[in-house]
């Protein structure tokens, strides 16, 4: 997993790639080699900027909405399940409706801090299948936007495409990564946790420890495809902080200085009216606890 902040600092978490090699090693497979696919040309950038980002204690973040969601709905924050102030979930465990009460400081489009929003819980939160934690806060999209001018990212509800143009946006370091979806990963292995259909960036993006949960953005769109996880350190083999890719046919590929990404189109489907979650929706197939 990416670092959040105080990994990076004293070392005190384990979550994965910090500072990464300029460029991708060569790729180290069990199998055969596994195809990288094409990078397209880098198109024209919209302006993604950091409205609606946010900064965490440790990590990244984002306020989101759905393409269903009311303006009136409790608001959302998006990070990484390794960002869960409670520490890691464990493989295998799901967190739902856990009190919160931690705070996010709200960036508009130059990065400035505007304001504090505070969480009133962990609507979602787990490192299987995917890395993600869903803050529900205490006020609603239409009071953030009429205190602060600032609206939410809405996150897609399809499945992003191979060679899109992409940004990284860090809440935490203030700092933007460009680059494109190189591909996806059928399974993505670190440590004890697995994650499916990981979204795998080309070398431009070199994230650092800070980055855990920054919103990944389509820069045709301008909505959420990914949450920033994680990338491979030390060119290791499927240990923490040195992810591998697991092939359908159980191959292995370590690809050192590669930085990944988790899916965010399947949240959409799990969450209802008044963006209250119901893990028994049609379509949902986030884990359950």
């Amino acid at each position: 997993m990416k670092k959040p902040l105080l990994a990076v600092l004293s070392a005190l978490v384990i979550t994965g790639a910090g500072m990464a090699p300029a460029v991708a090693a060569p790729l180290l497979t069990d199998g055969a080699a596994t195809k990288t696919t094409t990078k397209a040309a880098t198109p024209t950038i919209k302006a993604v900027n950091f409205a609606g980002t946010v900064a965490l204690s440790n990590c990244s973040g984002s306020v989101i909405r759905f393409p269903n969601s009311a303006d009136t709905d409790p608001a959302l924050v998006m990070t990484n399940g390794h960002c869960l102030e409670t520490g890691f979930p464990a493989a295998g465990e799901v967190i739902v409706d856990q009190a919160s009460s931690r705070s996010f400081s709200l960036l508009n489009a130059s990065a400035t801090k505007v304001g504090t929003l505070r969480a009133s819980k962990v609507a979602y939160s787990t490192m299987t299948d995917t890395d993600v934690t869903i803050y529900q806060l205490t006020t609603t999209y239409a009071k953030i936007k009429s205190t602060y001018g600032i609206s939410p990212l809405t996150v897609q509800d399809t499945h992003p495409t191979a060679g899109t143009a992409i940004t990284v946006v860090s809440g935490y370091w203030k700092k933007t990564y460009a680059c494109n979806v190189d591909g996806f990963v059928y399974r993505l292995k670190e440590g004890d946790w697995t994650w499916k259909d990981s979204l795998r960036y080309t070398s431009a993006c070199q994230t650092i420890g800070g980055t855990s949960g920054s919103p990944v953005v389509d820069n045709a769109t301008g909505k959420v495809v990914a949450v920033n996880n994680t990338g491979n350190e030390d060119g290791e083999r499927c240990t923490e902080n040195n992810p591998c890719e697991v092939d359908a046919s159980g191959n292995v590929t370590v690809r050192q200085g590669i930085n990944y990404a988790e899916e965010t189109y399947q949240i959409p489907a799990c969450f209802g009216a008044g963006n209250k979650l119901d893990l028994s929706a049609a379509g949902c197939t986030l884990p359950k606890p």
